[in-house]
């Protein structure tokens, strides 16, 4: 299992106007899977992402990628892990305006102080379809090409899992579609791991496994054979 968790509860205000936006989750996340999570708006489907990923500290319960336990880290060490061994794909892209669709793609490895495997770079780039758009910034390009460039940033340090919060929301239907087959490819091809949050059925017909959620609690998890 490349990420687990156990008991999640996370809780938020107090008294009578306490919102329990986890209420006793588990879950288990294989490596090389594409999981899609699912549930109507308040379900507490973005809050388990953010938990997972280390974006939210839960009220209880614990939280493990590849092998560390993300609850007992420190926010240095949070970080850190967030850093090196998590890709972040949002509904509004997060590219950094002021630097070129390359200069985005290469952020998390200029973070860490770490140098860029050129051949691993020049795949993603192929792959994600921007070779001729590298140096133009986000605001010259399109919706879908900004995601792309958001999901070969993610892809750029080969991290143990890629969270992936609404990546088609911002989308038309022929982007949404691209973006999906980015993130799929990314599974079949390159053995990665994502966790996807959609409120889009047919977004989640492209994963390997649905969970399902409602009040805060997982409802229904499926897995094809």
């Amino acid at each position: 299992m490349i990420v687990t968790a156990s008991d999640l509860h996370r809780n938020y205000g107090t008294g009578e106007a306490e919102v329990r936006a986890l209420d006793g989750v588990d879950v288990s996340i294989d490596e090389q899977r594409f999981v899609a999570v699912m549930g109507p708006s308040g379900s507490g489907k973005s809050t388990l992402m953010h938990v997972l990923a280390g974006l939210d500290r839960p009220t209880s319960g614990t939280v493990e990628i590849a092998g560390t336990e993300v609850t007992k880290l420190d926010d240095k060490a949070l970080t850190e892990l967030r850093r090196d061994k998590v890709g972040f794909i949002f509904q509004a892209f997060n590219l950094l305006p002021v630097l070129t669709a390359e200069e985005n793609i290469l952020l998390p490895l200029s973070i860490a102080g770490r140098s860029p495997d050129r051949e691993w770079v020049d795949r993603l780039i192929d792959t994600v379809g921007l070779r001729d758009r590298l140096d133009h910034r986000p605001s010259e390009l399109s919706g879908g090409q900004q995601q792309r460039v958001a999901v070969a940033r993610a892809l750029a340090s080969r991290p143990a899992v890629i969270f992936a919060d609404e990546p088609t929301g911002n989308l038309d239907s022929t982007s949404s579609r691209e973006v999906l087959e980015l993130l799929r490819r990314a599974v079949d091809e390159f053995g990665q791991t994502v966790v996807m949050v959609t409120h889009d059925a047919e977004a989640a017909a492209i994963a390997d496994e649905t969970i399902e959620m409602a009040d805060g609690r997982i409802v229904n998890g499926h897995r094809p054979a």
